[in-house]
């Protein structure tokens, strides 16, 4: 009898949870105060939250996920106390490898595109915790490099999901033994929430510097003595940059070219090779969102993972100064001038920056060696997804896909446009991109040129990668003792591109490029100064499903 007891329980918890929406609701508004106690790794939050409903159907009841290491206190609507139950639910977009969730229900049933604004609080700890990748084989110490959040009373830094829940979210449930899951999960979560906002007051009661990913706003007084700091920060788009709070004792150096570089104990000298190095960097993009600032601050464990969020480069500053970390810097900076609520946009573009950064300093084959070591994953992507996918980069989640894929359509309209047209960039403004058209517009009226097949096949569908292949080379002597040929490209993929023909020769070769749509084909004429040997269409700059095909052996010239 008392097992039928505990097995009715059970029942009344679990089945809501059956039929539940988890992402039903939009997050489109925070309105927190967060207090950490970093001596007690403590931290407690009080505060609103305002929801929209955005499935096809009426919600009573609405989810609420937070960090297993905290807990639910209350949950208010109108200032009345509401009904929720709590539970442990396993998934791996928490370092700890699981949420408190909150199943909540409400006075009434929301509509539609109707909205609820709650009153919250919840507190706990949030240590170390290396729990959901241990869970799937990581060995410790490589675990310790990525997942590093803590708060401490030396030092805090927590991300957010994906890293740490410790702001109120609602996602279904992932598994890192899954490779794609949580990278999707959270995919759609940046989505989702590309317009919602934060305000946030952090209290602490160490006197040690309060940093977050926002922008600042005035500081709070503190309202008690046993508060020792307090900063306030909003944040435009927590979707797409990942809330991030870092406390700790700090020294600044003077800042160089929008970057700022602040350093622990026993970090100092390569704090000043990072200063060095952003004085060197050139930006290789710039919109109208203007030249904002970048603080570097260094993380204390020496082969920590970097990370990067708006405003801040999080990176371990115990060692030299290393290419890799040269990149992040590059890539840090670009994505801080590239203010967008697309990610195609603002990580395309960041990404490309890293590109062009090692093409000015080791030259255009290290660039193409940099672009080829991302194609077989996004050829391996396009398989998965199959000729028929419905994906596309304006909406899509920022994953590696769509790094790679952003990252190569920037790359080929600079070879298109010649470079990427700053007049256009400098026009783009973050709050007047309403239409997926808005940045292909720009470009195509700076530029005077046709980009609608190129977005069309490339940006607004997906329609996998090109496949090029040299169909046919007619050559013939010239009575001045050179030859003529006629290259004739065909491309059997469903996606246009513009693409390099090389045609090498003896003693040295010549290159052109010809405009190939999908599915067919397109001639160009090459005038070569000695004996034709071969030609190759594509030097990496451009991502195939299959290279295999791509070059040409010329056997005999024509007479």
């Amino acid at each position: 009898m008392k097992f039928l007891c505990v097995f009715c329980v059970l029942c009344g918890v679990v089945v809501p949870a059956v039929g539940l929406d988890r992402e039903a609701f939009t997050f489109t508004h925070y309105d927190l105060n967060v207090r950490v106690e970093p001596e007690q790794q403590r931290l407690g939050v009080r505060g609103k939250i305002r929801l929209r409903n955005d499935s096809p159907v009426g919600q009573k009841n609405l989810v609420l996920q937070i960090s297993s290491t905290l807990d639910w206190r209350s949950v208010q609507v109108d200032g009345k106390a509401v009904q929720f139950e709590t539970h442990e639910y396993t998934t791996d977009i928490d370092h700890t490898g699981a949420l408190s969730e909150a199943i909540v229900t409400l006075p009434h049933e929301v509509a539609p595109k109707g909205t609820v604004e709650l009153d919250i609080g919840y507190e706990g700890v949030i240590p170390f915790d290396t729990t959901r990748l241990k869970r799937i084989g990581v060995p410790e110490g490589k675990a310790k490099q990525s997942d590093w959040d803590q708060i401490s009373k030396s030092f805090t830094a927590v991300r957010g999901i994906g890293y740490v829940a410790w702001y109120p979210v609602a996602t279904e449930a992932a598994s890192l033994a899954d490779e794609d899951a949580v990278p999707n999960t959270v995919g759609r979560w940046i989505v989702k929430h590309a317009e919602t906002s934060m305000e946030l007051v952090f209290q602490s009661s160490s006197d040690q510097n309060i940093y977050f990913s926002g922008t600042p706003s005035l500081d709070e007084a503190p309202p008690d003595p046993s508060i020792k700091a307090a900063r306030a920060f909003h944040l435009a788009a927590p979707g797409v940059s990942v809330p991030t709070v870092v406390i700790a004792n700090y020294q600044k150096l003077p800042p160089q070219n929008f970057v700022g570089v602040e350093y622990l104990p026993g970090q100092e000298e390569t704090a000043k090779d990072y200063v060095e190095a952003a004085a060197q960097i050139d930006p290789v993009v710039r919109t109208g969102g203007g030249s904002r600032n970048l603080q570097i601050l260094g993380l204390p464990e020496a082969n920590a993972s970097s990370f990067v969020t708006e405003g801040m480069l999080l990176t371990p500053l115990g060692a030299e100064l290393t290419n890799e970390a040269e990149l992040d810097m590059v890539y840090a900076l670009a994505r801080q001038q590239v203010p967008s609520p697309r990610a195609w946009i603002q990580e395309g573009l960041a990404h490309y920056a890293q590109i062009a950064f090692v093409e000015q300093h080791k030259g255009l084959q290290s660039a193409l060696d940099y672009l080829s070591a991302h194609r077989a994953g996004l050829a391996d992507a396009g398989k998965v997804a199959g000729p028929e996918s419905t994906r596309s980069l304006i909406d899509a989640p920022d994953d590696l896909y769509l790094q790679a894929k952003a990252m190569f359509v920037w790359w080929m309209l600079k070879d298109m446009l010649g470079s990427l047209p700053n007049e256009a960039l400098l026009k783009y403004h973050a709050n007047e991109d309403k239409d997926p058209t808005y940045m292909q517009r720009l470009l195509s009226s700076s530029t005077k040129r046709d980009l609608q097949w190129f977005f069309d096949d490339w940006v607004y569908h997906d329609r996998g990668l090109p496949d090029f292949r040299v169909a046919s080379v007619f050559s013939r002597p010239l009575e001045s003792g050179r030859f003529l040929l006629t290259i004739s490209v065909e491309n059997l993929g469903r996606a246009g591109a513009e693409v390099p023909v090389l045609l090498r020769m003896e003693g040295g070769e010549v290159r052109q490029r010809v405009e190939v749509r999908g599915l067919s084909k397109a001639s160009i004429r090459i005038e070569a100064s000695s004996k034709p040997l071969e030609v190759v269409v594509n030097d990496g700059s451009v991502p195939e499903s299959d290279t295999s095909n791509n070059t040409y052996k010329i056997e005999s010239v024509n007479h």
